[in-house]
């Protein structure tokens, strides 16, 4: 007989109390918008606002958060949180404004909740609340374009620094600080990557989040804006690229530079405005974009010079609508970021890091920088790392000199110490001969130079596997071919034989002076009888003429043990190769046998010595 005081199961517990949460959130917020509408008491907003942060189903905190951003944007539209206003309206204004960055933060925090559509959910409402604060700004001061730099830095935070979610229910995430794939992919694509206005102020206000928060207390910031930059692939080059905005009142074509009145003899007309572009929170700009200045425009033919706005002069409105001023933010943004990166703790996790930051660098990063030197130090840092770091960073280097007039007397003496005993049995070793090509391929290098580095490969090669030889040779013929002057080292007379006669001096650290090429690749001609096939026959090319132009190094980087047997196998054969060769019968001669026999071990040697062990092992 069940007992008549039972209580009700579990479930429909839970499910009465989920239908009375959902109740609360509707008449709260009929509440607050009536409240709205007749301009009468928001206290209810605390207490909606409360009820959003308790609730534990996921589904119901969705309910709240969405019920929350209708309130907000009704109190935004009409006006409550605008610029200006008596003092009540301000000390109003104040209490809303409280509870508003309750419910930011809030939502910040709901970026790294376990539940995917709360996490998409409260970075929409987030861009959303964004816009319509920008707009009622834009009211409040007459027609002024504004952005809600304060809300946005906000949401800037809360990408960068991944605050815990807030919501009782929820698992902490295990790897907690660092930005959900969800999130970074949806802000990128959504956002990061379409409107000029959003990337602006990230760039600005990622690096202010950098300099404010030390690598101690905020680990993970500098990865999370790694990964939110190295996927900029749309930054613009040209002025009429500026054309998407996500507060469409910023849109609006600025004012043109008013023109100075005073000028002094040969001058330049500089502008004259010093617009001082205070945000809400009445802090003004600093001058650092002084520092990301582009040169001053040099005198036309007729004496005159281009007028053209100081960036540090500029307006907000003005600088979103200058590609100079989009440079400048992007410098700043990774001239803060790189050091960072390489103060991580872990050196592998540094070394990582720098990886990734060196594979854009050359193609995504310098080309959109205002002064592309100012990455040089890092750079040259990264050299000293070795391995793949430091060879991408000579990349970086080598684009600095080839494309920036950087002068950097050291590079190939750096690029020779990477030729170790090891270069040749690494897995990147394919990358290390594609970026050695183009960095040896001008003819204006030093023969002594060149003769170096061939003579150190051929000297390498001799311990090498064959997929690292059959890079060798193709590379060393492309020298060859286009360096005549080297040819004397494979036509000369008095060839070297030994590696104690040759004059090639293997531990000097400088490519000039390692008398390479006084000495010979006698290293290469004796691969001509390699026990692989493929590399004796590729070392013949040396001892023929040099007709072919050159050969294409992209068709040996890729070899390994693996391809290199796999070619073998699949190999056609024109000519069936002897498998079988006669039996000799005996192991020993007859009179070995007699002797053995006539000893002391009574004639079982000579039966032993009269069966045929390699014949027996042989017979299949």
């Amino acid at each position: 007989m069940p007992s008549l005081h039972s209580l009700p199961p579990p479930t429909k517990k839970r499910k009465i109390n989920r239908d009375d949460d959902a109740q609360k959130i509707k008449q709260l917020e009929d509440k607050l918008t009536e409240a709205v509408a007749n301009n009468t008491s928001l206290n209810p907003l605390a207490d909606l606002l409360t009820l959003a942060q308790n609730v534990e189903n996921p589904h119901d905190t969705s309910k709240a958060i969405y019920a929350l951003y209708r309130v907000f944007v009704i109190i935004i539209t009409n006006g409550k949180l605008g610029l200006g206003g008596d003092e009540t309206a301000k000390v109003v204004k104040a209490w809303i404004w409280d509870r508003l960055q309750v419910y930011v933060d809030y939502l910040g925090g709901l970026l790294q909740d376990d539940e995917k559509f709360l996490r998409i959910s409260a970075l929409q409402i987030m861009f959303s609340l964004l816009k319509a604060l920008s707009t009622s700004y834009t009211k409040s001061s007459k027609g002024q374009p504004q952005f809600h730099t304060s809300h946005f830095r906000k949401i800037v935070s809360a990408l960068l620094l991944c605050p815990a979610s807030k919501r009782k229910s929820s698992t902490p995430k295990s790897d907690g600080g660092l930005l959900d794939g969800d999130i970074l992919d949806l802000f990128y694509d959504t956002w990061f990557s379409v409107y000029d206005d959003i990337r602006w102020f990230f760039l600005r206000e990622s690096a202010t989040i950098l300099s404010n928060h030390p690598p101690a207390s905020s680990p993970n910031i500098s990865i999370n804006l790694l990964s939110i930059l190295e996927r900029l692939a749309t930054f613009p080059t040209e002025q009429s690229e500026l054309n998407a905005w996500w507060v469409s009142e910023l849109g609006a074509k600025p004012p043109k530079p008013k023109k100075s009145k005073k000028e002094d003899a040969g001058s330049s007309s500089d502008e004259e405005e010093t617009t001082k572009n205070e945000d809400e929170d009445g802090n003004q700009n600093d001058d650092w974009r002084k520092f990301f200045e582009d040169e001053p425009a040099a005198s036309s033919e007729h004496g005159k010079t281009k007028s053209a706005l100081r960036l540090h002069k500029m307006t907000v409105h003005q600088s979103l609508h200058s590609l100079s001023s989009h440079r400048a933010i992007f410098t700043r943004a990774w001239l803060s970021l790189l050091p960072r990166l390489s103060d991580a703790g872990n050196s592998e996790k540094s070394k990582a890091f720098a990886v990734r930051a060196l594979n854009l660098m050359h193609r995504g990063v310098l080309p959109h920088l205002t002064r592309p030197i100012l990455v040089m130090d890092w750079i040259g840092g990264c050299v000293d790392l070795g391995g793949s770091v430091g060879l991408l960073a000579l990349n970086a280097l080598f684009v600095l000199m080839k494309d920036y007039n950087l002068d950097y007397p050291s590079f190939y003496t750096r690029l020779y110490a990477f030729l170790d005993r090891d270069v040749l049995h690494l897995k990147h070793r394919s990358r290390f001969f594609r970026l050695t090509e183009l960095f040896l391929s001008s003819t204006h290098l030093p023969a002594t130079l060149l003769a170096s580095f061939i003579k150190k490969l051929s000297r390498l090669s001799l311990t090498a596997p064959p997929a690292a030889i059959v890079m060798v040779i193709p590379f060393t013929y492309n020298i060859l071919k286009r360096h005549p002057a080297l040819m004397v080292m494979i036509h000369r007379a008095d060839v070297v034989e030994t590696e104690e006669n040759d004059p090639f001096l293997d531990d000097e650290k400088n490519p000039i002076q390692t008398q390479a090429l006084n000495s010979s690749l006698w290293e290469l001609l004796s691969h001509r009888s390699h026990y692989h096939a493929p590399v004796s026959t590729m070392c013949k090319i040396f001892s023929e003429a040099f007709t072919k132009p050159g050969y294409a190094m992209e068709d040996f980087l890729d070899h390994t043990y693996n391809s290199l047997f796999e070619t073998e196998i699949n190999r056609k054969i024109k000519r069936e190769p002897a498998l079988a060769v006669g039996s000799i019968g005996k192991v020993f001669p007859d009179g070995e046998v007699q002797e053995a026999a006539d000893g002391d071990e009574e004639g079982s040697l000579a039966g032993v010595a009269q069966r045929d062990f390699v014949g027996e092992l042989w017979a299949f």
